[in-house]
């Protein structure tokens, strides 16, 4: 049920807009003397209905992209094409979601999450649906590369990291964590069942399956979204909006010039600060999928078994969920830089690991990698969306934000393709991998040197 704030002014209460909304807020009945005190609050803050949302949403959105995996084998057994043209419509894909980041975040600064959402649900679901008419190569890679790899850009870290950040600013990283580790839960019940339907009624009906899985269960839920917190009368975290529009506690700024600006896009590309987290974005998924893409065929040509492999891979996604949970936690109280460098040292492990078991292939270096890799390295998305949201907050920040994803999807690109060029010309991993940890190594330098510590501070500093 909703409820309308009175729009008559009184004595102390001045007249304000027509109305704002509140959902279920028994509303004080209108006298012409209210006092300036806390209105009501909500017995769940709107804001974990959207961190809800976002949680199922990329827990199936993402690993329908990352089930192209699964459908790899089946699809070249079927049609018998050349593994590199196959495989290119999931790189294909992945180069159509970088380019199209930055016009996703405009589209996000003047539509709004729901209608951005609610595209991304069509698109994705779209792909699956024709995917079972594929004959051809280009068919693959408009229903499986572009609609549902490069669309999936839109339901996955950069769509929700447009919005997610307006909701909460005291629990920002802990918040924006709990969403994104729907991909890690998502992973251990989505591409199972999905593997079960593709061995049981071949991949066409798969995709089909899916197809229709993501459009019921999406489309309604992402109806539930909104923008900001004042679009029902509620500031960040969940503090009620005061009758006279005050707010219920403060941000703390540390550069008041900074925040003040009005950053649009071409401001803040005019910045150094843009480009130090560009490159640290980039040095990021740059590490990330250079080693996610080759590490299961670097543990089976060092020794070990392809169902070791396989488990190893699968483990990472599982420890990633309370790693994410607990670095996000972390990062609002002790800083974003902290976490990212946290992140970043998780694969410089992660890689010295990889290097050590071609020597000594033992389970203790192994499970080093694993929890290197997912507990902390993928914990580098808590706070991703946080860091450009606190240095270049304002109504721009989604054209900010999209832009700066394009530097990170690049790196995503970048590092499987120069990891397999380097193999190639030296016959081994070990350079690339020497190159993954100092990029990592570089990354964390790259988001100190942003400093989002400098603009403002998260809660814990000033608690």
């Amino acid at each position: 049920m909703w409820y309308r704030y009175p729009t008559t002014a009184g004595p102390t209460r001045p007249a304000r807009e027509p109305f704002h909304e509140l959902p279920n807020v028994l509303m004080t009945p209108h006298v012409s003397g209210w006092t300036e005190e806390m209105l009501p609050r909500p017995s769940i803050y709107y804001g974990w209905v959207i961190v809800a949302v976002a949680f199922v949403t990329m827990g199936i959105s993402v690993n329908a992209r990352t089930a192209f995996s699964l459908l790899f084998p089946p699809i070249l057994d079927e049609f018998g094409w050349e593994r590199g043209v196959t495989a290119g419509a999931f790189s294909f894909g992945f180069l159509v979601s970088a380019l199209l980041s930055p016009l996703l975040g405009r589209l996000m600064d003047r539509r709004g999450p729901r209608f951005v959402m609610e595209m991304g649900v069509l698109v994705v679901a779209a792909g699956l649906m024709l995917a079972p008419l594929v004959r051809a190569p280009w068919q693959l890679y408009a229903a499986l590369g572009v609609l549902v790899v490069g669309g999936g850009n839109i339901l996955g870290y950069t769509g929700h990291a447009l919005f997610l950040p307006n909701w909460f600013v005291r629990r920002r990283g802990l918040a924006m964590s709990i969403a994104f580790s729907g991909v890690g839960v998502g992973s251990i019940v989505v591409l199972p069942w999905f593997q079960s339907l593709i061995t049981g009624a071949g991949w066409r009906t798969a995709c089909f399956t899916l197809g229709v899985v993501t459009l019921a269960v999406l489309a309604p839920i992402n109806l539930l979204l909104r923008r900001h917190p004042e679009d029902l009368g509620l500031e960040p975290d969940g503090g009620a909006v005061r009758a006279d529009g005050a707010a219920g506690h403060a941000i703390v700024v540390v550069d008041a010039a900074w925040a003040a600006v009005d950053w649009t896009l071409a401001r803040a590309m005019r910045t150094a600060r843009f480009w130090w987290i560009a490159v640290g974005y980039f040095g990021g998924l740059f590490s990330w999928y250079a080693v996610q893409v080759h590490q299961t065929k670097y543990l089976v040509e060092i020794g070990w078994s392809a169902t070791d492999a396989a488990w190893a891979l699968g483990f990472v996604s599982l420890v990633a969920v309370p790693g994410q949970i607990a670095l996000g936690h972390l990062s609002d109280r002790i800083g974003r830089e902290w976490v990212w460098t946290v992140g970043s040292f998780g694969f410089v492990v992660c890689g010295v690991a990889l290097l050590a078991m071609r020597h000594a292939p033992t389970p203790a270096l192994l499970a080093i990698m694993v929890i290197a890799q997912g507990m902390l390295g993928y914990g580098l998305t808590s706070v991703i969306g946080a860091i450009p949201a606190e240095i270049f907050q304002g109504r721009h920040y989604g054209s900010v934000f999209g832009t700066l994803m394009l530097a990170a999807i690049g790196g995503g690109a970048v590092g499987p393709w120069l990891t397999g060029v380097v193999h190639d010309a030296t016959g081994e991993y070990t350079v690339a991998f020497v190159i993954a940890i100092g990029v990592s190594v570089l990354s964390a330098v790259a988001i100190w040197l942003a400093a989002p510590r400098a603009v403002r501070v998260v809660a814990g500093r000033r608690d």
